[in-house]
């Protein structure tokens, strides 16, 4: 063990009596689904009219950090990123999302579930899974029978205990208990149900005694936006506003939970978001003219490469260890829960796990401000994009997803091909630096080529991707007939 682990492991109280070995802490993780850095009051207060008392309540009791990142600008490689501590660009996912079909997930690819497990840890997921699944052993895209048994989902391929939730949002209505669909319902009830089955769980934890991980990534406020009738009209803008004020009510009954039961005592909580929101069925201009931005002052939204798709928000609460009211500026991703996870537990990952995470609890514990100093962005259409400290390289000539303009119409238009900005000068993104400072671009350019090649982003011996990865997508602009 080095002097550094050894270090934090004291100031956890690992390694003295009553806590490492016979206290680990409980961990709970909620993913909000669609929800924009700039959705949280307490993240947007000049542009945010969204009231959000309960995530703003877990912000003040722990530390909010303002340069957290999601794997990518869209769900599912979000998801398999935040499960496997490695980019889902490495997968054969290389755009888009997955709409069923095998998991992306492999059978032999550690996960945090599985990690956390081996310390005697109970766990489950109650929402969505999004990461592939077959009924029946089948690919099924439209109605699935009740009672179709379920494989390649979080239990088999996950390595969790529980799961109790839905598969995506196409599949909505489909009601699944660990490996079988026992019901449908509809779409307004999945959010209310999924809070009450997992203040359930929680619950049933104070009984049992044993450590736990629980995984509650949220249907919400993705479409379709249902918020139920004790939300609707309660934003005074739309629709979406009312959703995203029931998804923050959610996050607070989860949060009430751990504290009425005594759990929060020793319990690491983690809220955040998949990616940005969606500009498609958020209402946007409604939201704009009422003065809402639902990406603060980032640039872009869902499916950019622009900050906006994929700078998320981000919030950690434990008591007695997070120091309250704290934050940080701290560079992190998703894909850093499993290796921050391994060393609260002093557990040293396997050379081929965790393979783009980077711990960040020398952040937690206020010894630190710095985490990695370098991540990769993956927007919907597959483009690319590299963060180093302040400077972020995009290889794109638009937004790499569903923003204006749009890399096809970009290129039309004789618009660069690649994008460099400084977001301590520019965190907009407004002013294209990539002409003045060529050797920072091809420097840049070699980084994020060498972290494709090794098959790692962190430190140890080449690990193989699972797909060929092609950093250059260039656009193909035909001539107009």
């Amino acid at each position: 063990m080095n002097l550094l682990r050894f270090a934090l492991l004291i100031a956890l109280g690992c390694g003295s009596p009553g806590l490492a070995a016979d206290s680990p802490p409980n961990v709970v993780v909620m993913l909000a689904d669609d929800m924009g850095f700039g959705e949280l009051s307490c993240l947007n207060p000049d542009n945010g009219k969204i009231p959000t008392p309960q995530l703003d309540r877990i912000a003040a009791a722990g530390m909010v950090f303002h340069d957290a990142h999601s794997g990518s600008s869209v769900c599912t490689p979000t998801r398999y990123g935040l499960l496997t501590g490695r980019y889902a660009w490495r997968t054969r996912l290389q755009k888009g999302v997955l709409t069923g079909g095998e998991s992306l997930i492999a059978k032999d690819r550690m996960t945090l579930p599985k990690l956390l497990k081996k310390h005697g840890y109970h766990t489950a997921i109650i929402g969505k899974w999004h990461l592939g699944m077959l009924f029946d052993g089948k690919h099924v895209s439209g109605a699935v029978p009740i009672g179709a048994k379920v494989s390649d989902g979080p239990i088999d391929r996950g390595g969790f205990d529980v799961f109790h939730g839905f598969h995506h949002a196409r599949q909505m209505k489909l009601w699944i208990d660990q490996e079988e669909v026992t019901e449908n319902i509809n779409h307004e009830e999945m959010l209310p149900r999924l809070t009450r089955t997992a203040v359930e769980y929680i619950r049933d934890r104070e009984k049992d005694g044993k450590p736990f991980f629980l995984y509650v990534p949220w249907n919400s406020p993705h479409s379709p936006v249902v918020p139920t009738n004790e939300w609707k009209g309660r934003s005074g803008l739309n629709a979406h506003a009312d959703f995203v004020m029931q998804t923050d009510d959610s996050f607070g009954q989860v949060y009430r939970a751990l504290e009425d039961t005594g759990l929060i005592e020793n319990t690491l909580v983690i809220c955040s978001s998949d990616n940005g929101t969606s500009p498609q069925t958020s209402g946007l201009k409604e939201l704009l003219k009422a003065g809402h931005h639902p990406s603060g002052d980032l640039r872009g939204m869902k499916a950019d490469l622009w900050d906006g798709g994929h700078r998320v928000p981000f919030i950690a609460s434990w008591k007695g260890r997070v120091k309250a009211g704290s934050t940080t500026d701290a560079l992190i991703c998703l894909t850093d829960l499993m290796a921050t996870v391994a060393e609260v537990l002093d557990e040293d990952l396997a050379e081929t796990d965790g393979v783009d995470s980077e711990s960040f609890l020398s952040v937690l514990l206020g010894k630190s401000d710095r985490s990695r100093s370098s991540v990769v962005h993956h927007s919907y259409t597959g483009k690319f994009s590299v963060r180093e400290d302040s400077w972020k390289l995009l290889f794109a000539p638009g937004s790499g997803g569903w923003s204006s303009p749009k890399d096809s119409k970009a290129a039309a238009q004789g618009m660069p091909s690649l994008q460099l900005y400084n977001l301590k000068s520019d965190l907009g993104e407004s002013k294209n630096l990539a002409g003045e400072q060529p050797e920072r671009v091809e420097r840049m350019t070699r980084l994020l080529q060498d972290q494709v090649k090794s098959g790692r982003s962190t430190p140890g011996p080449p690990q193989q991707n699972d797909s060929s990865v092609d950093i250059f997508k260039p656009e193909k602009v035909g001539k107009k007939r």
